[in-house]
């Protein structure tokens, strides 16, 4: 079951009220990381609206957040070009030839002439910051945004916002960096009255503790004071990072040359795909009743329930391991799927697993629920929300039904 904790979001969402209000911004929710729209009502106050990756996305921001909408994709057809005129607040193109595409129909649209609807181009400032190629839009012969020798010359009537998104899960320093990047390549069209608004993206991490927040700030409003113009950020692990859980049972467990194997009710590939992609390996707890052992936990899962005990598990190729929990037991855990690939890495645990064991995988509300998929076919997890005052809510299970007609 993925679990979502509604004081942790409210938590984030405070924080990024607070940084908004001093740099002077907008911030919006990034659909692509965290869609939950149940869970819409609790934090939306905090933030300005949503940036959506394209239609359906921009139809559930409107449906359910109902405040400003941001939408990029890297490319739109005639058919949702027509459809978000009639709604969304800023569309941007990841091209010149998609807006020359569309140019004279936006233009005409009469919320185009009153000014409700903005139109952007996004670019490329060929300034790589990350350390995952995966997730660099600035490697050589990307496919997301213009760069600034592909934009010399070009007719931009009709445009007036800039927008980059460069980062993923990094500090405020590599936003300083491409900054440069911005104001050296692009920093001509900022400085023209044409250009009203400047989106900086998403990849923030301006939630989490070491988050150089007050740098984020000064850049921001260092932008807006140097270009005049409005500035546009659109985190989405920054709304929903340590939030939410993904709880587990151990289904079997065996050795296989030499190595000790757990099989799992979740799967990585199917339920939690960044750990594969990213990758990423997230903080696993082993659930047990509080009298198994009294030892002070120095740390806890985003999400707990009342009468249960986490245990960290610890990292075998780490030295550190040994400090968290006094992890002894090495064991791979994997999904229940074909692919042989469909491993979550090796933890220790203070005891071994036996059936039945729960495992709780941490930091698993932010692109995760979004990627999932049926696979295998194998048993989707449900979805609940934690109140605040610890009640669950389960407000969406899966069955066979879901599976079949996915296809059908």
């Amino acid at each position: 079951m993925f679990v979502i904790s509604i004081a942790a979001l409210k938590r984030n969402t405070r924080i990024l009220r607070e940084v908004k209000e001093a740099a002077g911004c907008h911030l919006v929710l990034a659909l692509k990381g965290f869609s939950c729209w149940k869970a819409f009502p609790f934090f939306r106050d905090d933030l300005d609206g949503c940036c959506t990756s394209g239609l359906w996305e921009a139809w559930l921001a409107r449906d359910y957040f109902q405040k400003h909408i941001v939408t990029y994709s890297p490319a739109y057809d005639e058919a949702d070009v027509a459809e978000l005129c009639g709604f969304t607040d800023h569309l941007d193109f990841n091209s010149l030839s998609q807006w020359f595409r569309f140019r004279e129909m936006v233009m005409a649209h009469p919320r185009f002439k009153s000014g409700e609807l903005l139109c952007g181009l996004r670019i490329n400032p060929q300034c790589s910051t990350g350390e995952t190629p995966l997730y660099d839009p600035c490697v050589a012969g990307s496919r997301l945004g213009i760069t600034a020798e592909q934009l010399a010359g070009a007719d931009l009537t009709g445009l007036s916002g800039l927008h980059f998104h460069t980062l993923c899960e990094q500090n405020s320093d590599d936003l300083e960096k491409t900054l440069a990047a911005v104001d050296e390549k692009f920093g001509y069209l900022l400085n023209s009255p044409q250009f009203t608004y400047l989106n900086m993206g998403g990849g923030h991490w301006i939630t989490k503790p070491f988050y150089d927040r007050e740098r984020l700030v000064r850049l921001v409003r260092e932008a807006r004071e140097k270009y005049h113009v409005d500035v546009w950020l659109e985190p989405g692990e920054a709304v929903a990072i340590h939030t939410g859980v993904l709880r587990a049972t151990v289904m079997d467990v065996f050795e296989s040359a030499g190595h000790r194997l757990a099989i799992l009710s979740i799967s990585a590939t199917g339920h939690m795909p960044d750990v594969m992609e990213m990758p990423y390996r997230p903080d696993v707890f082993l659930v047990e009743k509080p009298e198994a052992r009294n030892q002070t936990q120095e740390k806890m899962p985003a999400v707990t329930f009342e009468g249960e005990s986490y245990h960290l598990a610890g990292d075998p190729s780490s030295n550190l391991q040994s400090e968290i929990s006094n992890p002894q037991f090495t064991c791979r855990l994997g999904g229940p799927t074909c692919l042989a690939g469909d491993v979550m890495g090796d933890f220790s645990f203070h005891r071994e697993l036996k059936v039945g064991d729960v495992l709780v995988f941490d930091d698993m509300a932010h692109y995760t629920m979004v990627k999932t998929t049926t696979f295998n076919g194998v048993k989707h997890p449900a979805i609940a929300l934690q109140h605040e005052d610890g009640e669950i809510e389960v407000i969406r299970e899966f069955s066979y039904a879901d599976f079949r007609d996915r296809l059908s």
